[in-house]
């Protein structure tokens, strides 16, 4: 683990005095000094009743998941690892999924702004810079109904600390700010937003598309789809259709994919 004055703790009352306000999304910020899974700690939460706006952060995940079950571990302090409570009650259940696509838009937008990186949106659910992955988002369902919204954003790691050569960070990346509370606040600011305006228009996917098409590191490409079972498919990513799922054209014609049918998705160009 590197030192302290490297890499600082979460100030978690910088925090809660900039992101707990009336009227604000985010009623309750808590830091852990470890945890297996913050996303864990937030599906108990609401399961025993917790009203939307927690966010749990943790230094250090022992446990942490991505999507089908994948492992997700970084050195302490070197990420931003949070869950947060989301309770979109107002919109129509077939259009949560959507919070799939939501989400890592917000930490892309995020990253672009306060890091001045190019930062892109990978389908269904990663953030990229030049195709190395930058964050990673889990979105779960639990009994409420409520959303628990993961996200593990690579900030200080380092090139010898990468888990694999595609992996990437802020600091990598040459940002203006690896600060991550400035980061975090960042994030949960644009999370916010974004989140509002898609249920004030009843999970409308249109208020999501524009900004999802325009940071799209997918449509337009040479794709490789993995599906289970070690079936491949080829073609080229062409948009998202109304339910957010992928639209790839195909020497055969169109296919549309959703994220729970797919394995892994690679440009080949």
């Amino acid at each position: 683990m590197y030192g302290d004055l490297e890499r600082p703790p979460l100030d978690v009352d910088f925090l809660r005095g900039r992101l707990v306000r009336p009227g604000s999304l985010w009623r309750q910020i808590d830091v852990l000094a470890e945890t297996e899974s913050t996303n864990a700690v937030v599906a108990a939460a609401a399961r025993a009743g917790e009203p939307e706006g927690l966010l749990v952060a943790a230094e250090y995940q022992s446990s942490g998941r991505g999507r089908l079950g994948r492992t997700w571990t970084t050195p302490a302090r070197s990420a931003l690892l949070m869950s947060a409570l989301l309770r979109p009650t107002s919109v129509p259940p077939h259009r949560w999924p959507w919070l799939g696509l939501l989400v890592p838009l917000a930490v892309a937008a995020a990253v672009r702004r306060v890091g001045e990186i190019p930062a892109q949106v990978k389908w269904p659910n990663d953030v990229l810079v030049d195709d190395r992955k930058l964050a990673g988002i889990l979105l779960e369902r639990v009994d409420g109904p409520a959303a628990i919204v993961g996200i593990g954003l690579n900030v200080t790691l380092k090139a010898e600390e990468r888990p694999t050569e595609v992996a990437t960070s802020m600091a990598l990346e040459g940002a203006a700010t690896t600060d991550r509370a400035t980061v975090l606040a960042a994030v949960l600011r644009e999370l916010e937003t974004r989140y509002r305006t898609w249920v004030d228009a009843a999970g409308d996917p249109e208020v999501i598309l524009p900004d999802y098409r325009e940071l799209s590191a997918t449509f337009g490409r040479q794709v490789r789809v993995e599906l289970p079972g070690g079936v491949f498919l080829e073609g080229t990513a062409t948009d998202l259709d109304a339910d957010g799922r992928l639209i790839v054209l195909t020497a055969d014609g169109p296919h549309s994919l959703a994220a729970g049918d797919v394995t892994h998705v690679r440009a080949t160009e």
